[in-house]
């Protein structure tokens, strides 16, 4: 676990690699005339719907004196105009002026071209990396502004690279949760080896679970006869439970299964994990079968449970 104060250090050290990466410790922004700040004011004038000095204190966490010092110089510069509130008179609009919207246009270039060179020679793999670190720092970084909730994603596309982020979640969340060792994560890697060399996508689907393009979560369903399937890697990271995502997954699964004509479904499971059994007991499961399992670094009892879907056909 990172200490608290080894994480302030590695936020204050990428604080000063970025700033130093995109020259922000200079005083003026993109060898303009004006500094980060007041190009952040200059931006959100032009963007903000009824932009007022309150709405960008509260947009950019500004100084009021600081912002009031901004504002009368892009006034004297004749950037930006007020508009009096025909509601509260003691209310100003604020607008970016044609001159102000041409400097906006211009400083806007400079920094797209900025920011393309500094990018430009990075591999697409990097790039990726790059926008993925970008969105995490981001998610964890605003969760008191925004709901996880809000930022979660569905797909059912098998891509290269899902498969190892399945195990890596797996192997992360049994070991914390339940304790299990290495040889739990080597037993997933092989179930994934067993089914991805006769991977049909006629008869086998994945769900994923992801969270700002990271993989929070999944379930899958795997032919093993025309009538018989199973369910199999169903898991989610603690971040995203008890928002009813493993009730959604489970009900897209046994829907999937319905559709492809399959009349009995299994899964395989351990007697530890009490809430995901009484979902599955829920959704009309029966336990069929149980037996000791002493590989995973404890003593547990694993157990299998059925679905008879032949009824509804």
């Amino acid at each position: 676990m990172l200490k608290y104060a080894s994480l302030i250090a590695k936020i204050r050290e990428f604080n000063r690699f970025y700033t130093n990466i995109l020259g922000l410790l200079n005083d003026h922004l993109l060898e303009s005339e004006f500094s980060l700040s007041e190009v952040r004011v200059l931006y959100e004038i032009g963007h903000l719907k009824d932009c007022t000095s309150k709405k960008l204190i509260e947009e950019l966490r500004m100084d009021s004196g600081y912002l009031s010092r901004i504002i009368k110089r892009f006034e004297k510069g004749e950037f930006i105009y007020k508009v009096r509130s025909k509601e509260d008179g003691r209310l100003y609009y604020l607008y970016l002026t044609d001159r102000g919207k041409e400097l906006l246009s211009i400083l806007d270039e400079l920094s797209d071209k900025q920011i393309s060179q500094m990018v430009s020679k990075l591999s697409e793999y990097d790039k990726k990396r790059l926008v993925d670190g970008i969105d995490a720092i981001k998610g964890a970084l605003s969760a008191e502004d925004e709901s996880i909730r809000e930022r979660i994603t569905y797909r059912s596309e098998l891509r290269p690279g899902d498969v190892g982020q399945l195990i890596q979640l797996h192997g992360w969340v049994y070991a914390q949760e339940c304790g299990y060792n290495h040889v739990f994560e080597g037993y997933v890697c092989k179930t994934f080896y067993d089914m991805l060399i006769n991977y049909s996508p006629m008869k086998e689907r994945f769900w994923f679970v992801e969270v700002d393009g990271k993989m929070m979560g999944a379930i899958a369903v795997v032919g093993h006869t025309d009538k018989r399937a199973q369910m199999r890697w169903f898991v989610l990271d603690p971040a995203i439970r008890g928002m009813g995502i493993g009730s959604k997954l489970m009900n897209e699964a046994l829907k999937y299964c319905r559709e492809k004509g399959y009349t009995n479904v299994f899964l395989a499971t351990t007697e530890d994990q009490k809430k995901a059994i009484n979902m599955y007991l829920k959704a009309g499961f029966t336990k069929v079968e149980e037996y000791e399992n002493h590989e995973w670094g404890k003593d547990l009892v694993e157990q299998i449970y059925e679905l008879d879907l032949s009824e509804e056909q």
